[in-house]
């Protein structure tokens, strides 16, 4: 799946291998859990490790920088569903550091395994007939299979080859609520701090922002305190999503997808449905069929297990801007 969607980027960006100094930034918040869960799976048979070190935590990043030649920093980043837009923030990061002028970055999950079913089924998290965001039915999550990548340059090496582009990283904001395991702090104070610091860096206001891509889970929690964190900040009202109906929950690579979904949504100036939504609970601009409107502004969340906020803004990319 790795390579699959790094080839797939490469090829949309029009660039070819090697690609030496592009700096990678691929996370994931189970990686090669599956490898690890086979190794065990038989407890009468000794497990063959020849090849464990391939199965290590930061596997998918080693293996993108092996597979696109790259010898630019490598960052494999965990945390847990924010994994995609942290993966993202890093790849920026080293940019404005100067330590490369392009990377590649995001987040791929293959998390259907028995362990994760069983953990996500003891904790009573798992739906039994769909997922349905933001909706009074929603009963929990249902997993999906994902990755997706980027192709992150400066603007200058963008534009001197004539690179197509989708869009603009305004900024993001990252934090942790310090709080609990699994559950959301009710204060909701570090996510609203995460998305007052990718407001701030963005230099946007609230009513800049033409639509959210929520985290959305489907579970009774995480939806009630994301709807009340997104009525606090912006109480005007935005237009507001989750895709998770239609992909299920990709974990750790949820943010990287949600970021696709918005760059789409600004190339086709049409905002995605928060699939199987019927009956609302929460008095929000609910997206439930594609909207044709105008997109140049767009924000992404993320909320994981430990307690890990994230949000990344998104920009209609102006080629005659001199940022």
């Amino acid at each position: 799946l790795t390579h699959t969607v790094v080839a797939e980027a490469v090829r949309d960006a029009d660039l070819s291998f090697p690609l030496p100094d592009c700096g990678v930034t691929i996370g994931s918040s189970r990686s090669c859990q599956s490898q690890w869960e086979h190794f065990t799976a038989n407890p009468t048979h000794e497990p063959d490790l020849t090849n464990w070190l391939d199965t290590l935590p930061h596997t998918l990043a080693i293996e993108t920088a092996r597979y696109i030649g790259s010898r630019s920093a490598i960052l494999a980043p965990m945390a847990a569903c924010a994994t995609g837009i942290w993966s993202i923030a890093q790849a920026v990061s080293l940019m404005r550091s100067g330590a490369c002028e392009r990377a590649i970055a995001g987040a791929v999950e293959a998390p259907i395994t028995p362990l994760t079913i069983a953990g996500f089924t003891q904790m009573g998290a798992l739906a039994s007939t769909g997922c349905y965001p933001f909706d009074l039915r929603r009963e929990g999550l249902v997993l999906g299979e994902a990755g997706a990548v980027f192709i992150l340059e400066t603007a200058e090496l963008a534009r001197s080859r004539g690179a197509k582009i989708y869009g603009e990283i305004l900024g993001f904001g990252l934090t942790n609520d310090a709080y609990h395991m699994c559950a959301m702090d009710e204060s909701g104070t570090a996510g609203v701090n995460a998305i007052w610091q990718c407001l701030e860096r963005s230099n946007l206001t609230p009513t800049a922002i033409d639509y959210i891509h929520a985290h959305g889970t489907s579970t009774p929690l995480n939806d009630r305190r994301e709807s009340q964190l997104i009525q606090q900040i912006f109480p005007n009202g935005v237009a507001i999503s989750s895709t998770k109906g239609a992909t299920g929950h990709t974990l750790g690579a949820s943010g990287a997808v949600g970021v696709a979904f918005c760059l789409q949504a600004i190339a086709t100036q049409t905002l995605p449905p928060c699939v199987g939504l019927k009956n609302p609970e929460f008095d929000l601009d609910l997206v439930t069929v594609p909207r044709q409107t105008d997109v140049n502004n767009l924000l992404c969340l993320s909320f994981g297990f430990g307690g890990q906020n994230a949000a990344i803004a998104i920009g209609k990319f102006d080629r005659l801007s001199t940022r």
